[in-house]
């Protein structure tokens, strides 16, 4: 026997066929669904038209963040885009490292302070003496340095101090996977590359070592940046004997075939 809704006893015993006749098969509201669509409607285009307007004022995409301004002022360093800034910053690396191998790091340091004040104390006195002939009142010389903002702010140095953390973290983890043999291979690896570390370390010492990163790092990238094509041949010529290699040891070695993942 089909019932009608007005046939029908609600919860309490009412009969709700009248509210069904009024109020339609949803209820007395409006479908729910249909109002958030309207919201969320409103609400993208609000959230489209300050996007707009925040694109527009030219603070989002022209900008970069400190980081990468700082990664394309290194990037122009080694590339030498600007030879003074380059020269300068290379001759003053290499004045440093030089001296550390003829000096202690203390003799180094104190004799770089020094140089620095000699220079600082007598443009000091020399800015002094002439504004007392010329009668002027110019103030201290370096004033517009003394007012420079130079220290780190608390987000600053939470963000650093997180950086820091998550390096130190993922180091420990690598160096734990490497000395308790989780993969056979790359343990191999990374016995073959300490030893072949001793030898390095026979034939040089960790200046020697620094100096020649330095001068890699400020020779290598401009070579490269001329001659990419023919590198980038041989690199993968030599890329492909490595594997070959590994392969062959991976398939001699008992457990040193990588699970598929």
């Amino acid at each position: 026997m089909s019932a009608k809704p007005g046939d029908e006893l609600g919860p309490e015993g009412k009969w709700f066929g009248d509210d069904y006749e009024r109020n339609g098969l949803f209820g007395s509201a409006p479908p729910r669904f249909d109002e958030l669509r309207e919201e969320l409607k409103a609400k993208s285009g609000d959230l489209d038209q300050q996007f707009h307007q925040f694109q527009d004022d030219g603070k989002f995409g022209q900008r970069p963040p400190v980081a990468m301004e700082t990664a394309s002022t290194a990037v122009d360093l080694l590339y030498w885009r600007n030879l003074k800034q380059s020269g300068a910053v290379f001759g003053s690396v290499l004045l440093l490292l030089f001296s550390l191998t003829q000096f202690s790091v203390v003799s180094v340091g104190a004799y770089l302070a020094l140089a620095a004040l000699s220079a600082t104390i007598s443009f000091r006195i020399y800015k002094s003496v002439l504004q007392a002939v010329q009668k002027t009142d110019e103030g201290h010389p370096f004033k517009s340095y003394l007012e420079v903002e130079i220290a780190l702010s608390q987000d600053q140095i939470t963000k650093y101090a997180d950086k820091i953390l998550l390096y130190s973290n993922t180091c420990m983890k690598e160096l734990r996977r490497l000395f308790l043999v989780q993969d056979l291979v790359d343990s191999l690896k990374f016995a073959v590359l300490m030893w072949l570390l001793t030898y390095v370390g026979a034939l040089f010492n960790g200046l020697t070592l620094l100096i020649l990163a330095v001068v890699s790092m400020f020779t290598m990238p401009v070579v490269y940046e001329k001659h990419q094509a023919q590198i980038d041949q041989y690199v993968g010529l030599i890329r492909t004997q490595v594997n070959s290699v590994v392969g062959k040891i991976q398939a001699k070695i008992p457990g040193a075939k990588r699970k598929e993942e």
